[in-house]
């Protein structure tokens, strides 16, 4: 029972602090931008969204990381899409993994809006991937949330550019505080978001060091549910093939819920940057509320989200509307 009253007082804490947060920033986009232009954007994107899932789950978290990605280098601006000679933002290091289907659901839903008349370059890929995240959030049980829209295309698109702007598995929750904080996100909304790992995958290449070479006393991360560790070993054994993939969430990977925290409670965060959410006192009371509530998970997630969608954006004369999103016009 205290525990209960425990849960409902940082609920209380937490939501007004929510609210204000998501208020204070300041926005030039609107959800009824396409009002006139293009009355039908939303119903068109959610058809080609859903046919593109129906062929591939990998559409929901591949879309989900593209859009994370777009918006921590150079702001939602799609430029994250940009094709560059070896050159682009999706080139670099930390964007090599992004998944083929989440740029194809982008490419498949711009030319269904476009294939209106009466929409024909008038939608920003950018709006149409904000859009695409939010239906496959949706087609996986998350929730239903309204996207402002109004974003404008970004010309330039660079390697160089995604140095030292996303967050990297090893981050302990300093470094993940500090790099969200440069957004205007609290840390809440980055607890809130990292629940995105809730979908998708990860290479073994990229915790390996957890289950074999953690330091030169542990092995394995004490963090590290043993059993897991272990579990972890059998699917990613030394010298694996470096294109193996291992679900982010073990016990409910295709839906968008908030199993993801549950999991970090017994250890079970697959990477040191979701672990340490848990093992960190400052970040493990947000964690707990989350695991014990997927309803106001969902709320806290909807608010991070639509800050995320704010950041650097470019509107009114700034960028362009793509006709092509691989390249400018």
């Amino acid at each position: 029972m205290e525990n209960r009253n425990n849960i409902l007082v940082s609920l209380l804490l937490l939501l007004p602090l929510l609210l204000t947060t998501i208020s204070a920033q300041t926005t030039k986009l609107t959800p009824n931008f396409y009002r006139t232009t293009c009355p039908n954007v939303e119903s068109i994107v959610r058809s080609a969204v859903q046919r593109k899932f129906q062929q591939t789950f990998v559409t929901a978290p591949g879309t989900l990381r593209l859009f994370f990605h777009d918006c921590f280098v150079r702001g939602c601006d799609a430029s994250v899409l940009l094709a560059g000679n070896g050159n682009a933002e999706k080139d670099s290091r930390d964007d090599l993994s992004l998944a083929g289907d989440g740029f194809d659901t982008v490419i498949k839903a711009k030319a269904a809006v476009d294939s209106n008349p009466k929409c024909r370059n008038k939608v920003s890929c950018a709006d149409i991937l904000a859009l695409a995240t939010r239906e496959v959030i949706r087609l996986t049980g998350g929730p239903f949330y309204t996207v402002e829209l109004g974003r404008r295309d970004g010309r330039i698109s660079t390697k160089a550019s995604v140095q030292g702007q996303l967050p990297q598995p090893t981050f302990n929750l300093d470094q993940l505080n500090s790099m969200f904080a440069r957004h205007g996100l609290s840390q809440t909304d980055m607890v809130a978001l990292s629940g995105a790992h809730t979908l998708g995958f990860a290479h073994c290449g990229r915790f390996s060091n957890r289950i074999y070479n953690f330091s030169p006393r542990n092995a394995v991360d004490p963090t590290l549910n043993f059993q897991y560790a272990m579990q972890l070993r059998q699917m990613c054994p030394r010298n694996v093939d470096p294109t193996i993939a291992i679900n982010n969430d073990p016990t409910t990977p295709r839906t968008f819920d908030n199993a993801y925290y549950k999991n970090l409670q017994r250890g079970m965060g697959l990477f040191s940057s979701d672990q340490v959410l848990f093992t960190d006192r400052r970040s493990r009371n947000t964690v707990n509320l989350f695991a014990s509530s997927n309803a106001v998970f969902n709320q806290a997630f909807v608010a991070a989200i639509t800050k995320l969608g704010r950041v650097g954006v470019l509107t009114g004369n700034q960028g362009e509307i793509r006709r092509d999103c691989t390249r400018p016009n």
